[in-house]
């Protein structure tokens, strides 16, 4: 009998220990829920609608990361060089350009890269 009594202790100190675990194991789950919201809010802040882009539109090709040889001053440097024709959509957010020889890149770039051409105005 001595024993049952020692194992029905253990029993309840064990019982108290996973009803404790439980509660603070949902506590954990409440909490990063609550951050998991907040961080998805940040971050939807700062997205935006991704264009559509179809073969054969004219683009303009950011210059931001682009290096060349004969560098004048990044003020006095162009913001975007082309345009250039959309060879074809890798991805919602990559395409491939037909680009000149002379530009030494890969041609699959991002969209954050491109912007839609736009004709100048004849006046």
């Amino acid at each position: 009998m001595g024993a049952d009594i020692r194992r029905k202790g253990k029993v309840e100190k064990a019982m108290e220990f996973v009803k404790r675990m439980r509660r603070v194991q949902k506590e954990a789950e409440a909490a990063l829920k609550k951050v998991q919201n907040k961080m998805r809010k940040q971050v939807d802040r700062e997205r935006r609608e991704v264009e559509d882009w179809k073969k054969g539109e004219k683009v303009m090709l950011s210059t931001k990361d682009l290096v060349f040889k004969e560098k004048p001053t990044k003020k006095l440097m162009e913001r975007y060089v082309g345009p250039y024709v959309i060879e074809e959509v890798v991805l919602k957010n990559a395409v491939k350009l037909k680009l000149l020889i002379l530009i030494r890149i890969y041609p699959v770039v991002n969209v954050s890269r491109v912007v839609k051409y736009k004709e100048p105005v004849k006046g």
